[in-house]
């Protein structure tokens, strides 16, 4: 069939790694779809048992030999996947419940599998914590490769004669994504997915054009499809035409020069034109990641993400293990500043991963600093070993979701209690280590003045101040489109905890989504802030508009802006601030 008779129709989803890519799609089976139930005979139940047990070591040997056949120069967060795969195929959720299920009601091994995914993905959805539900999918993604070696296909490499190729799917896997990218891999579309899940992550950290959340990507395009995939609005074109199609083959030669142009930025200081000096610090999330953030000339870690250490693992890092991943980062960073944020986990999280607290609301439950003062053994282990790593660069520690002046002292207090510890041990660290607060609930913003004279430092998290001051949770698509970092309630909140800091001469940055959206670089400018942190894939771009800003300019419409209480003529504002 001619590519003109083919219907051409667009998509729209969540663009988590920037870029254009034009490829033909190749559509990933979903093997969980294909599961059926039927029962085993009492005497066949310990076969189906033996097979249950074979695939699960088939699919370790298979990820065991994709780990060794990692490149020397792979992103150093593939083989943390991988390993994280593996540890999740050992645990005996995956490896042994499954086993009781099949003896217990004499069913096959696909089903009883599937059914212990269902209850473990349904824990993970009680987490509120938006990173750490996304890890759902890891366990979605091992027990979907299980399954595919259980029906008689196993995960193997995509074969193409294409010029590029776009994989279609329901998820990704880490796994599946390091082979694909030996075959002409050009850009990731899913079905399900955010900003924190795994395979945006893995889009990013590649620089490969991503975008989730489709919903029905894989039934609406089909396999060998020509399509557009524009990860920086999030469309996906399906079967262009050809004015399209050479517009966008345009729009990808452009970005590709930009992209060219913004790495000449690297050593360029990131100063206004009427000469305020800005600090572009990275958000990160595991050791691996400073090397990109050097590479795009971040001046510090802004926001060292520790949860990671924490995740897919049924027993707590010791402090050992936490303090040479901190102390690695310090050293590499080479005497810039890192800022490492505590223990940020959700409310189902307890020193026994076994047990699972249901909460009614979890975005207002026991998350966050509230975890750590409830568990001082799990903080007093992280603080020590913070504080040992800061012997060996320039750390700082941020404290996150305060609420009030009480949880600030009470943390101050444990922080005392970590470093008497440590001096009776004759274990160095930096005594003057600076402390900050993260602002992310309103009650922290309109109080922010009282937190900034007891706190070196203050950091706005602006992603969960924007959800607490809405009301809105941002997971959930049917009230997504509320989500408005624009609202004028949100701005004042910003605007007044930069001014709360640098009325007391404290330095105050934002680490959220805003910090790396150049929609908000010249108001959040204008507004005071002087330090930016977001992740390393937006450093260049934001300095760009840094360095294309003329403070004294741009005042006056950041003020309108400012003084504008309606949200449908605040964006227009914007837009014209940026031009």
């Amino acid at each position: 069939m001619a590519q003109s008779s083919k219907i051409s129709f667009s998509m729209h989803g969540v663009g988590v790694s920037a870029g254009i890519a034009i490829g033909n799609a190749r559509i990933v089976t979903n093997a969980l779809v294909e599961v059926a139930h039927y029962q085993v005979p009492r005497k066949a139940v310990a076969e189906e048992i033996l097979r249950f047990e074979s695939a699960v070591q088939h699919v370790c040997l298979d990820l065991e030999a994709i780990r060794e056949q990692l490149p020397a120069n792979a992103p150093a967060e593939l083989a943390a996947f991988i390993n994280t795969h593996l540890m999740l195929l050992a645990d005996k959720q995956l490896s042994e419940v499954p086993k009781a299920i099949i003896e217990q009601e004499q069913c096959n091994a696909e089903w009883a599998l599937k059914q212990q995914m269902n209850e473990l993905v349904a824990q993970f959805e009680l987490i509120e914590d938006e990173y750490l539900r996304e890890r759902k999918q890891d366990v979605v993604q091992v027990v979907e490769r299980v399954i595919k070696v259980l029906l008689g296909h196993p995960s193997g490499a995509i074969r193409t004669d294409e010029s590029a190729m776009i994989l279609v799917a329901y998820d990704i896997s880490p796994a599946d994504a390091i082979q694909f990218k030996h075959h002409q891999f050009a850009a990731f579309i899913t079905d399900v997915g955010g900003a924190t899940s795994h395979t945006a992550i893995l889009a990013r950290s590649l620089s490969i054009p991503s975008i989730v959340a489709l919903h029905r990507a894989r039934d609406l395009i089909r396999d060998g499809e020509l399509i557009i995939v524009d990860g920086n609005d999030g469309i996906v074109i399906v079967n262009p035409d050809k004015d399209t199609l050479a517009e966008y083959r345009l729009r990808q030669e452009q970005w590709e020069l930009e992209q060219q142009k913004l790495k000449r930025l690297k050593q360029t200081r990131a100063v206004t034109l009427d000469g305020h000096e800005i600090e572009l610090h990275a958000n990160i999330e595991v050791p691996a990641d400073v090397a990109k953030a050097k590479s795009v000339g971040a001046t510090g870690v802004g926001l060292y993400r520790t949860e990671f250490l924490f995740m897919n693992r049924r027993e707590m890092p010791d402090e050992d293990e936490q303090f040479t991943a901190y102390r690695t980062v310090a050293e590499t960073m080479k005497g810039m500043p890192v800022t490492i944020r505590t223990l940020d986990l959700g409310a189902d999280k307890h020193v026994n991963p076994d047990t699972v607290r249901v909460c009614t609301n979890p975005a207002l439950g026991l998350r966050a600093i509230r975890l750590c003062l409830a568990e001082p053994h799990i903080f007093h282990i992280q603080l020590r070993a913070i504080l040992r790593a800061s012997h060996y660069g320039r750390i700082k520690i941020l404290i996150p979701m305060l609420s009030s002046l009480l949880e600030l002292r009470q943390t101050v207090t444990l922080l005392e209690r970590a470093k008497e510890s440590l001096r009776v041990e004759n274990i160095p660290f930096d005594e003057a280590i600076k402390l900050g607060g993260m602002i992310e609930i309103p009650a922290a913003a309109i109080n922010a003045e009282a937190f900034a004279r007891e706190l070196d430092f203050l950091s706005i998290g602006t992603n969960d101040l924007i959800q607490y001051s809405l009301a809105i949770d941002r997971t959930d698509d049917t009230v997504s489109y509320l989500y408005k970092p624009s609202h004028p309630a949100v701005l004042k909140l910003i605007e007044m905890t930069i001014k709360a800091a640098n009325k007391l001469e404290k330095p105050v940055s934002v680490c959220g989504e805003m910090a790396g959206d150049i929609r908000f670089t010249r108001l959040l400018l204008s507004m005071g802030l002087r330090q930016f942190s977001m992740h390393p894939a937006q450093v260049l771009t934001i300095k760009r508009q840094v360095l294309q800003t003329e403070l004294q300019a741009v005042l006056p419409l950041a003020r309108k802006i400012m003084n504008t209480y309606e949200i449908d003529k605040i964006d227009p504002l914007l837009d014209k601030l940026n031009q």
